[in-house]
């Protein structure tokens, strides 16, 4: 039976879900059964413009289905799952593990600092965690991680950096010394498309600061503002200026959230030549000013840091 076209597979801005990215993090963690229950064990095929997940499955079984192919695989296993590539499941009801999304900028910042090891990130892929020790080390990651994330502490970006870090070259590890191409799916195919929106997510995050036009990034890949557009719209779902404005959107939150800025310093460091404007675009996107913001986002850390964290069993 031939595959689906891509542009007709939906595009997810979350795991199982078309809802923005809800946390100022660049991580997301949560559990597989918390969030799959949801759906009924089933999260039909779809794609991320942007997101790249790591799945780690402790327990249970799952139905893969990875870029055209079917997989009937069970745990303990890590699946990677790299945006732009076509992912489906069905869990069986007894599943244990978790999933960790990290948005763009992070699996790009990992690609740069772990160079080779960081390219586990850019092919779907997925690996059985035997034996024993290797599964032991990798359900140690993913439980400080999942610990980390819902209970933040004093340097807790760098410590979930580290740790996702730490994960990816563990991954990485297992990979080269299985380094069996029967369980490899490789680099996934691109097409001119999928490449473009790539170069064009890049020079987001190397000029968002300074709020390029479209027209100036359409014309740095050499095409028009209105088959960026296009394109944009096709792929990722989103506009070229809605892309744009998303990395605005996500570094005023992590701003807002974890330095002492003023708002004024916020907008002035997003290339916003007044507060105002910035408060407009902040609101617009969110409905809360940015005062309002981090006034909820402190009352929730807080919050978060009298609640004790519960055990794993």
């Amino acid at each position: 039976m031939p595959t689906a076209p891509v542009a007709s597979v939906p595009v997810f801005k979350l795991y199982g879900e078309t809802r923005h990215w809800p946390t100022p993090d660049l991580l997301h963690c949560e559990s597989i059964p918390e969030r799959s229950r949801l759906h009924d064990w089933r999260i039909k095929p779809h794609r991320h413009a942007d997101l790249v997940h790591v799945l780690h499955i402790e327990s249970g079984s799952v139905h893969l289905e990875l870029e055209g192919s079917g997989h009937r695989l069970k745990g303990p296993l890590a699946i990677v799952v790299p945006a732009m590539a076509i992912h489906g499941f069905l869990f069986s009801e007894d599943i244990q593990g978790h999933i960790i999304t990290l948005a763009k900028p992070l699996a790009e910042q990992l690609g740069q600092t772990l160079q080779e090891q960081g390219k586990l990130l850019d092919h779907a892929d997925f690996q059985r965690l035997e034996p024993r020790h290797e599964a032991a080390r990798v359900a140690t990651l993913v439980d400080q991680i999942q610990r980390e994330y819902r209970h933040p502490a004093p340097g807790r970006t760098y410590l979930l950096e580290a740790l996702i870090q730490a994960l990816v070259v563990e991954l990485s590890r297992i990979e080269e010394t299985r380094a069996q191409p029967n369980h490899r799916h490789g680099p996934r195919r691109r097409d001119k498309g999928n490449e473009h929106l790539t170069r064009f997510l890049a020079l987001i995050e190397a000029q968002y600061r300074r709020q390029p036009s479209i027209e100036s990034l359409a014309g740095e890949l050499g095409m028009t503002s209105a088959h960026l557009n296009t394109l944009c719209r096709r792929l990722a779902d989103r506009s070229a200026l809605q892309l744009l404005h998303e990395r605005l959107l996500l570094e005023a939150k992590r701003q807002l959230t974890y330095t002492n800025m003023t708002i004024s310093q916020v907008a002035d460091s997003l290339g916003f030549s007044e507060p105002a404007y910035f408060t407009r675009f902040f609101k617009r996107n969110t409905r809360l000013s940015p005062r309002d913001f981090r006034l909820r986002q402190s009352t929730a850390r807080a919050t978060d840091d009298d609640t004790p964290v519960p055990s794993q069993g």
